[in-house]
């Protein structure tokens, strides 16, 4: 800001002063304004009344500085309260644009919630007396944030304020922090830090704009019953008098947590003080009413991620799970994840109330959903380490054997229907019949599906998507059908247009799209090829030859969202199936030079997954035209591919080829060496 008294030539000193620093490309947001002005503006924005609470004097007039500094806080004092809405938007706005930095694996160190921007925020209900804000734990958690930016800047070169993968380890060094896991559980923790004090200034502003005072100087507050030992008082839930005593419940916590998740309202600080330093452990197993408590804030619905985070706050998670304290922050650096594990795990709970109507045990299933990824952070494959960990768990609750050997079957084989679903071919028997066995009875499959929908769904988008949802849907039919009468599936019938028409034929019927040709070597590589180059990616594809005539199948979904033109498609895809290489060449020349990320592919062998084949599966990094080079690669190898299934995570990708006939170990050397090679 240029502050002036109504100078003569205020333009021309203006140019003068900025023109040099944007010369020297340095970012700056200006002004020019008389002191009445500056305060006009502040008046009616909230973002420049926060602004000038953190003015200070860099040249000139320092009599003139000051003058504006007094008086912006003074008007902030008198005007906070009426400006908080617009703040209170503004914020909200920001934190649904840029999340929550304590669960994100890659935030944004200023904007998120819990970042630099809401400190602002603080100082500023602080200056204006609404609350004590700017606690010790608050600044400390500030200075580490603001070293940890520098950090970054530092590294990069540059201004930014997100905290990305690749620069973590710049970040830690310069810090002095042993590995970026404990700085993203540090950032974690200031985080959270940050973003409570924020809970609490909006709590104590909400009481003062809606009045929420006694009845007078010495009357009695407002209180309302909520549940047992449970009563609202001035907008928060507190302890009723008969619930304090010499030896309260050991569900006490539970029980309040439940009743604030449920009518979602918070639990007053002083009673969250009281119940993590006086209310007594659980002790094992569970008593029934802290079991149901415990169902109860699982099914709350919206109410349940505030008040968990709450309880966490004060420690009453771990006076629960003693096991929460190895999981919470924990990082998870799969690109699909977007949130630390603890997160994770409370996001899947939630997101399975929507499936609770639909399966016998709704209560098995959020508890499921709760402890499904018990096992990470731990050697190991998660879901194997985690299960008997969730029996543990499971038994400590309280539930009966059987619920117990039920919760270790979800955590064990939580990942099975997505993985069968998007890796193997639904309309071999051989499929169905495993997953039946692996399972073993129906109400069990429906907890599974349930529980898969809303852990892909906590996971984040790359792990959802309407195809995946339809694939598990059909396996999850075709188990129970076997699991009901023990009837498999039949191979599926081609369709007879493909068998009678005349060659080539093409079929496109939204995202299947299907064509019939002479059989020859190439026809599948060609055909993926064609799509690559009409920008759609496969998720799924079959063959088949019937009398010399080889039909394929590809299910396909648009890269960029916006649909094929079909007239365009339809005639590149005749021209590849009567043997036209011209309309691919350079797909193909794209696709032979493309190469994705640094980590070493692999090839993986299943030989008893189908009933006439062996399953290749290639692990590897997504990159453009690499459905083209492997099938290229497996066709000059010399194997039949009878199916595929396209696998996309993040940037990774899982593809399963169904090559028929039995293989011997150097057959398979071989092949595998192709694949690896063209990948």
């Amino acid at each position: 800001m240029l502050l002036h008294r109504g100078a003569a030539g205020i333009d021309r000193i203006a140019s003068a002063l900025w023109y040099p620093i944007w010369d020297a490309r340095l970012g700056l947001d200006h002004s020019v304004r008389t002191l009445p002005e500056a305060l006009s503006v502040a008046h009616d924005d909230v973002k420049v009344a926060l602004g000038l609470l953190d003015a200070r004097h860099v040249a000139g007039d320092p009599a003139l500085s000051e003058e504006l500094i007094t008086a912006a806080s003074d008007q902030w004092r008198r005007t906070a309260v009426r400006l908080v809405p617009q703040l209170k938007e503004l914020t909200t706005a920001r934190w649904t644009s840029h999340g929550e930095l304590a669960f994100l694996l890659e935030g944004d160190l200023k904007e998120a919630c819990g970042g630099l921007r809401d400190v602002t925020l603080l100082r500023g209900v602080g200056r204006a007396g609404i609350a004590d804000t700017m606690r010790p734990a608050v600044r400390a958690a500030t200075l580490r944030l603001l070293d940890t930016r520098d950090a970054l800047h530092l590294a990069v070169g540059r201004r930014v304020d997100r905290l990305v993968a690749q620069e973590r380890k710049a970040v830690a060094d310069l810090l002095d922090i042993e590995d970026t896991d404990t700085l993203l559980r540090r950032v974690s923790g200031d985080a959270r830090t940050i973003a409570h004090a924020v809970d609490d200034a909006w709590r104590a502003i909400d009481r003062l704009r809606g009045g929420r005072r006694r009845s007078g100087p010495s009357g009695p507050p407002s209180r309302r019953p909520v549940a047992r030992d449970v009563v609202e008082q001035d907008g928060e839930l507190v302890l009723a008098r008969t619930a304090i005593g010499p030896v309260p419940d050991p569900s006490l916590s539970l029980r309040v947590a439940a009743a604030a998740a449920i009518v979602r309202l918070p639990i007053a600080r002083a009673t969250s003080e009281w119940l993590a330093s006086f209310c007594p452990p659980l002790p094992t197993p569970w008593p029934p009413a802290a079991r149901a408590a415990l169902v109860s804030l699982l099914g709350s619905g919206p109410g349940l991620l505030p008040t968990w985070e709450a309880c966490d706050r004060y420690g009453l998670i771990d006076t629960w799970l003693p096991e929460w304290a190895r999981m919470r922050s924990l990082p998870q650096h799969h690109p699909i994840h977007r949130y630390t594990l603890d997160r994770h795990l409370v996001q899947t709970a939630y997101e399975a109330t929507a499936y609770t109507r639909e399966v016998d045990r709704p209560d098995l299933l959020l508890i499921g959903g709760l402890l499904h990824d018990v096992g990470k952070g731990l050697p190991g494959d998660h879901s194997i380490v985690g299960a008997p960990i969730a029996a543990e768990i499971a038994t400590r609750i309280g539930l009966p054997p059987a619920d117990v050997a039920c919760v270790e079957k979800m955590v064990r084989l939580h990942l099975l229907l997505p993985d069968v679903a998007t890796r193997r071919d639904l309309s071999d028997p051989k499929t169905i019949s495993t997953v039946a066995e692996a399972i073993g009875d129906p109400a069990t499959v429906d907890l599974l599906h349930a529980l898969a929908r809303a852990d892909s769904r906590a996971t984040g988008p790359a792990a959802w998507s309407d195809w995946k949802g339809r694939l598990m849907a059909e396996l999850v039919g075709k188990v129970h059908t076997a699991l009901d009468t023990g009837a498999l599936p039949e191979p599926p019938e081609p369709d007879p247009e493909l068998l009678d028409g005349t060659l080539p034929v093409v079929h496109l019927d939204g995202d299947r799209v299907a064509v019939a040709a002479a059989d020859r070597r190439g026809l599948l590589a060609g055909v993926a090829a064609c799509l690559a180059m009409h920008r759609l990616d496969v998720v799924g594809a079959n063959t088949v030859t019937v009398n010399g005539r080889a039909i394929v199948e590809f299910y396909t979904q648009p890269r960029y969202g916006s649909p094929y033109d079909p007239v365009a498609l339809a005639a590149d895809l005749r021209r590849v199936g009567a043997g036209d290489v011209s309309v691919t060449q350079r797909v193909r020349a794209r696709a032979m030079s493309a190469r994705g990320g640094t980590a070493s592919p692999r090839v993986v062998w299943q030989r008893d997954v189908a009933t006439d084949a062996v399953v290749l599966e290639l692990r590897a990094a997504d990159s453009p035209g690499l459905l083209y080079r492997v099938t290229h690669a497996l066709d000059e190898a010399g194997a039949e591919i009878r199916a595929a299934r396209i696998s996309t995570l993040g940037t990774d990708v899982v593809d399963a080829f169904y090559l028929v006939g039995t293989w011997s170990p150097a057959d398979r050397d071989r092949v595998a060496a192709a694949v690896l090679a063209a990948v």
